[in-house]
């Protein structure tokens, strides 16, 4: 099955196809580092981080850029109320985004560009804009005519005269329309500046994007990605400034992740729900984390609830346990020892549907429990055929976690982990519920019903509930 996007500029999936055979450029909107990460930036973040993980397992050579924007009013009005340099505190917050998305076991971008380092770039950008009459000067201030650019609104389907001012669009009577958008700042006391034509001032937000992505990706280029409250209005302003410089399409495929409720309540600072990432990580391992951030579509919503952070630990403890068990069966084994075999090829098909990595979790959790039951029922009489079995789908499970970013510790290591670090009050033994399993199970063959029921009871009391079903018996925590 051939790789299929859902491309947010024409709201339908699209057979995916790179500019240059092969190759795939890629840009994705990184964070305002005035703040600490949430678990909404967590998503995104893990969100393509993956994407770019599978296209290199599909054997495309990757060229990824995520952008830091370190100018901005909210990194100024930071260092204001702090009282010190607002460089320092975009560095600061750099650093905690390199901190937080490390533990998350995201893999660092290609090229992490930030914007107070192509103020050239970005001079040049506007300069081109006004020549070609899609900019105007007031004073000191330059600004987007939205109305010169006949395309504008194509993203996000909005057309111009309906439209309603968004967060970030600046209302100024100077303007030509309400909607224009500022492409560089006349300088005020006490913030950071730079020279221009136009007198000291600083850039405007959405022009730094699409100066940066040119420098590193060309005029056209494969992926833009970010948030789906990114669509409007700072992606739908990139396109106006990149093509009405370039007068060709700027991106071929828009991909837009949902947002991170919190008990189904969207995150608002407002009602103290906004959970940072360095936080939650003190109770999930961040390998939780990226599970249950992975276990629902990417363009859906996902709802942060602690039964589902419980849920994706469960999950995540039964393939750990797996991966224990199979080892002590067969040894060590690396997923470059092993011809790939169907449960990569159903992970693949899964991906290639929009990575469907929701899909893709579900086959390679079917997949641990098919292979485990293979062990149950040869248990030390397994023939050759049955470990070679089990060898490709220890070694498939290996490539899927290697695209999930999970499984990246020896079992030993994760389960102690959990033990020292003082997430043991939540931590149940996988290996044990099996093993309590397999013994009620056996106890219900000998028609020992009194064990059976005592098993039942000792797990129950465990918060622990049973499903017995027709292909065997299923145990899950009773949130």
């Amino acid at each position: 099955m051939a790789l299929r996007v859902y491309n947010s500029l024409g709201k339908k999936k699209e057979h995916f196809e790179p500019l240059e055979p092969g190759k795939v450029r890629m840009y994705v909107c990184g964070p305002t580092v005035y703040d600490s990460c949430h678990i909404g930036h967590a998503r995104s973040v893990i969100v393509f981080d993956v994407i770019v993980r599978y296209l290199k397992a599909k054997g495309f050579d990757v060229t990824y850029v995520r952008n830091f924007t370190d100018v901005d009013d909210k990194i100024i009005d930071k260092a204001s109320q702090l009282g010190i340099d607002s460089q320092e505190i975009a560095e600061r917050f750099i650093k905690e985004f390199h901190e937080d998305m490390d533990a998350l076991n995201v893999e660092r971008a290609t090229i992490e560009p930030k914007a107070t380092e192509h103020i050239s770039q970005i001079i040049q950008f506007i300069e081109k804009l006004i020549k070609r009459g899609f900019a105007y000067r007031i004073n000191g201030d330059v600004y987007y005519s939205v109305e010169k650019f006949k395309g504008y609104g194509k993203l996000s389907g909005r057309r111009l005269e309906d439209m309603e001012a968004g967060a970030r669009v600046e209302i100024d009577e100077r303007k030509h329309n309400p909607f224009d958008f500022v492409l560089w700042k006349s300088s005020k006391p006490g913030e950071p500046v730079w020279e221009s034509p136009w007198g000291k001032g600083r850039p405007g937000w959405h022009i730094e994007c699409s100066a940066m992505s040119n420098e590193y990706l060309g005029e056209t280029f494969d992926i833009h990605g970010g948030g789906k409250d990114l669509s409007f209005p700072h992606h739908e302003n990139e396109i106006a400034q990149s093509e009405g410089i370039f007068g060709k399409p700027f991106v071929k495929y828009w991909i837009h992740n949902g947002f991170v409720n919190i008990d189904q309540e969207k995150m608002s600072k407002s009602l103290g729900n906004f959970l940072m990432i360095k936080d939650v990580i003190k109770t999930y391992h961040p390998e939780v984390v990226r599970l249950f951030l992975l276990s629902n579509h990417y363009r859906s919503p996902i709802d942060f609830t602690d039964k589902a952070m419980d849920e994706a630990r469960s999950g995540l403890d039964k393939i750990y346990a797996f991966l224990e068990r199979a080892e002590e069966k067969i040894g060590l084994i690396s997923d470059q020892d092993v011809e790939t075999g169907d449960c990569w090829q159903r992970f693949c098909e899964a991906m290639d549907d929009d990575f469907n990595s929701a899909r893709g979790i579900g086959i390679l959790f079917d997949t641990v429990r098919s292979i485990n039951r293979l062990l149950d029922q040869y248990q030390d009489n397994l023939s050759q055929k049955i470990k070679k079995t089990i060898q490709s789908n220890h070694a498939d499970i290996l490539r899927i976690a290697n695209v999930l970013g999970i499984l990246m510790e020896p079992p030993k290591v994760y389960f102690d982990k959990k033990r020292f670090q003082g997430l043991e009050q939540k931590v149940i033994d996988p290996a044990v519920i099996d093993k309590r399993v397999k013994e009620r199970e056996e106890a219900r063959k000998a028609k020992d019903w009194e064990k059976a029921d005592q098993i039942r009871k000792q797990l129950a009391d465990m918060n622990i509930i049973l499903e017995d079903r027709p292909d065997g018996t299923i145990w899950k925590i009773n949130n």
